[in-house]
């Protein structure tokens, strides 16, 4: 159970462009109060609707959050004269609940809740949201609110028994073994005594054991029934009840006794379907320690994950999880990040390093330096947003919830009609009659296809969480399926972000060494990024450095300095041809990789620096330094950012995946970024681009492809669209403007978890085709079980009143056999994995 922050109100997306505010206004308390506070939130620009509700004191707002804000319209509220109270968002654990019956049942319990601000039921994960103000309302009264419709509240999941070791299982299993005992007794010849007389009836054994297996088996049911009738929906639960009762009233027994256990099992194997689609959330959960040791006046303690504040040194060993956010301060280790970013490589940490909670110390011995609370690292955002999946529906989860308002009313009028209207019409017999209307009360039950897109929605987003790809909620895993374009980012998404040397050209008899360990010699007092390349490139050959004096920066040149005595320079082309040099005839022994072919004199091998190896380099988005004395050219050095190596190979993946448009939109030139694009096989290349020149080409891309998904698929508005890929910062317009915004390396960064619709947790271009290829298999999987549990109910309540089908069918096939089958279809998504792509 998690407890959320105190708030003044609660602002949650509404539809489109439009969010809502709701807020506990206690003093607001009659109708002068009410229209007083909606003529001064009116008076703001952007509310779009008002709703004052004075017998509950609660004010809910719609706006367009483009104009205005929630802290406006709170203000506007002050100015009519009334507080708006504080208000508290808490989790509860509710694991009985597993279906969307289930969460109605409990949501219009909290609705009559005086001071429940809002709530919001997922049955796919067990928890319930609950908003409210602490001075109307108390934790207790939401949980005595959940618990009166029929739902045990948990502080833990782990005190909820497993569905097969619950006293419902155990009902469930006497009333079956009292269902036998009834049969065999009836059709086996066994005796069947006359037990009891009731108002002139006469009541065999067989009639006595299949109401006991009714009564037994059907005990939660009739109770969850009575909770809905008081609550006043037509779910499951009511539908059921008053099948059993119906059929017993009429004298048909068995017919009561086979609903009973039949339900009572498909509820089992629901609730245990359930709980496997929750266990990969749950141990996405548990992979932060509960504990941490923490070294205070140089003793160790272990205390509470909750209670080590900013600042602490938290102590972990060989093998122990890291509990916090940090930063290394003692110690070095290969530390395996995969529950974070998916990476299963481990990677070496040493002092000043950051680390994540969840993380795993392979070796060594690490200090870490706590930097963020427990409930705010990295990976408890991970699991709130997670766990957080459902609330955003999808499309298609809208729809289902649409078409199953409708069609369970229908059914179910349509089974009255069948069950009453032959016998009172026509004096057709009332037993076969209300039997086939009761199986088309089974059949109304709508459990199956509204539970088909929430179970894959947790399936997928929770599979994704676990290989270091966080998906904001179920309309974004949605959209990322419905995605034909992508428009990736060149610098940070498409290359490292981070300049390296790519070419050494040794020139007149020196060696790439020699030229190297001049080039950084003379630039280490540089902070310029490209000579910063080239020290690291030096350093990671543990070339000697060498004397250096007189160093003199030449601006918009190079530099120039003395080493071990002798004059040297390193710049752009440009500053040689000034000294003299003759640029277009450099001796060479050997052309450093560059795939030039020297020419040749009567003094050996050369190179044309001017018209051929210059050229060449800056053609392929190099920025080139010469280094030399004032005698002597000694080499060419080439620098630039570096093209991930799974770059290609990704792009390649993406056009098997059928991204047919795949652009790169960079602010860099149009000569780099062509050049980059070739080396990954992008043929359409935007640059030069300002952040609102991004958003216009992603603009562009979006209308295109929403267009030819319609030309294609004319009842599939809303089809197609762009997925923007970037750094989540620098490129946050753009990534607003797209249909999904996917951040890369959101991984400690704040801005990209929280603002991204899709965060790659680590730098791993790899798992971009893996989200492409999830989001769509996602889709297709709540496809195939729509439609499928559509086409079952379909043709079951066709064949009910024609006497085809029977309770048994209705509730096997319909109702248990197909919740069993789409859950089991949904699990399948965690089998995608990246690995798949590498």
């Amino acid at each position: 159970m998690t407890t959320g922050h105190d708030e003044d109100a609660e602002t949650e997306a509404a539809s489109g462009d439009t969010a809502r505010y709701r807020a506990s206004v206690p003093d607001m308390d009659c109708a002068s109060c009410a229209s007083k506070v909606e003529r001064s939130v009116r008076e703001e620009a952007g509310v779009e609707s008002v709703d004052p509700r004075p017998t509950t004191g609660t004010l809910v707002v719609e706006y367009d959050p483009g104009t205005t804000t929630a802290d406006a319209i709170r203000g506007r509220v002050d100015a009519a004269g009334y507080d708006v109270a504080e208000t508290t968002t808490e989790t509860f654990a509710v694991p009985s609940m597993d279906c969307s019956s289930c969460a109605g049942t409990v949501e219009s319990a909290l609705s009559r809740i005086e001071g429940v601000l809002d709530y919001d039921a997922r049955p796919a994960s067990g928890r319930v949201a609950v908003t409210y103000a602490p001075e109307r309302a108390t934790r207790g009264d939401v949980v005595a609110g959940i618990e009166n419709a029929g739902y045990d509240v948990v502080e833990s999941e782990d005190e909820s028994p497993s569905a097969w070791r619950s006293r419902r299982a155990l009902k469930t299993g006497l009333g079956a073994v009292l269902l036998v005992a009834g049969i065999a007794v009836e059709y086996l010849g066994l005796p069947n005594p006359v037990v009891a007389g009731v108002l002139g009836r006469s009541l065999t054994l067989d009639w006595v054991l299949y109401v006991l297996a009714a009564a037994v088996a059907g005990q939660s049911i009739l109770r969850n029934g009575w909770y809905s009738v008081r609550a006043r929906s037509l779910d499951i639960d009511f539908l059921m009840s008053a099948g059993v009762v119906g059929a017993v009233a009429v004298d048909l027994p068995f017919e009561a006794a086979t609903l009973a256990v039949l339900f009572s099992i498909s509820e089992l194997l629901e609730r245990y379907s359930m709980d496997r689609a929750r266990t990969s959330m749950s141990e996405l959960m548990d992979l932060s320690p509960d504990t941490a040791t923490v070294r205070r006046e140089d003793e160790e303690e272990t205390v509470p994950v909750d209670s080590v504040a900013v600042g602490d040194r938290v102590v972990v060993r060989p093998g122990e999880r890291i509990p916090v956010d940090g930063v290394v301060r003692d110690g070095r280790s290969a530390v395996d990040e995969s529950p974070i970013t998916g990476e299963s490589v481990p990677v070496d940490v040493d002092s000043g390093d950051e680390v994540y909670a969840g993380s795993i110390v392979e070796e060594g011995y690490l200090e870490v330096e706590t930097t963020a609370p427990a409930a705010e690292s990295t990976l408890a955002k991970v699991v709130d947003l997670v766990a957080d999946a459902e609330r955003d529906k999808s499309e298609r989860e809208r729809f289902i919830d649409r078409f199953a308002s409708y069609y369970t009313p229908v059914v179910v009028a349509l089974a009255l009609v069948t069950a009453l209207g032959p016998p009172l019409v026509v004096g057709a017999p009332l037993e076969t009659w209300f039997t086939r209307g009761l199986t088309l009360l089974v059949v109304a039950c709508p459990c199956a296809f509204v539970i088909s897109t929430p179970v894959s929605v947790v399936s997928g987003i929770t599979s994704a969480a676990r290989n270091g790809v966080l998906i904001k909620g179920g309309d974004r895993l949605e959209a990322m399926g419905d995605v034909t374009a992508i428009a990736l980012d060149k610098t940070g998404t498409i290359t490292t972000g981070e300049l390296g040397v790519t070419d050494v050209v040794a020139l007149n008899g020196r060696d790439e060494d020699d030229v190297l360990r001049c080039a950084a010699a003379l630039e280490r007092r540089s902070e310029h990024p490209i000579a910063a390349a080239i020290v690291a490139a030096a350093d990671d050959r543990d070339l000697p450095d060498r004397d250096v004096t007189d160093f003199q920066s030449i601006t918009g040149e190079g530099v120039r300095a003395n080493l071990d005595g002798t004059t040297h320079y390193a710049g752009k082309p440009g500053l040689f041809a000034d000294l003299g040099f003759d640029l277009e005839h450099a001796h060479v022994e050997a052309d450093g990789g560059v795939v030039v072919d020297p020419a040749t004199c009567e003094h050996g091998a050369y190179l044309d620096l001017v018209n051929d190896v210059v050229p060449r380099l800056q053609g392929a988005g190099k920025t080139v330094v010469l280094v030399g004395t004032e005698e002597r050219l000694e080499g060419v050095v080439a620098v630039a950012d570096t093209v991930r190596p799974e770059a290609e190979r990704t792009v390649a993946r993406l056009r098997e995946l059928g991204i047919d448009r795949i652009a790169m939109v960079t602010g860099d030139n149009e000569r780099t970024a062509h050049a980059i694009a070739s080396q990954v096989g992008i043929d359409e290349v935007h640059a030069d681009l300002l952040p609102e020149e991004k958003v216009a080409v992603v603009r562009e891309m979006t209308e295109t492809a929403e267009s030819e998904a319609e030309a294609r698929l004319p009842w599939n508005r809303g089809g197609g669209g762009v997925a923007m890929v970037g750094d989540g910062v620098n490129d946050a317009p753009a990534l607003a403007t797209a249909t999904v915004g996917v951040a890369m390396g959101a991984a400690g960064t704040d801005t990209a978890i929280e603002t991204a619709d899709v965060a790659l947790m680590g730098d791993d271009l790899t798992r971009l085709p893996y989200l492409v290829d999830l989001a769509r298999r996602a889709n297709r999987v709540i496809e195939t079980n729509v439609w499928s549990s559509l086409g079952v109910k379909a043709a079951l309540a066709a064949a009910a009143p024609f006497g085809l089908v029977s309770v048994v069918h209705a509730v096997v096939i319909g109702d248990m056999g197909m919740s069993l089958a789409v859950t089991g279809n949904a699990m399948r998504l965690a089998n995608v994995s990246p690995e798949d792509e590498e």
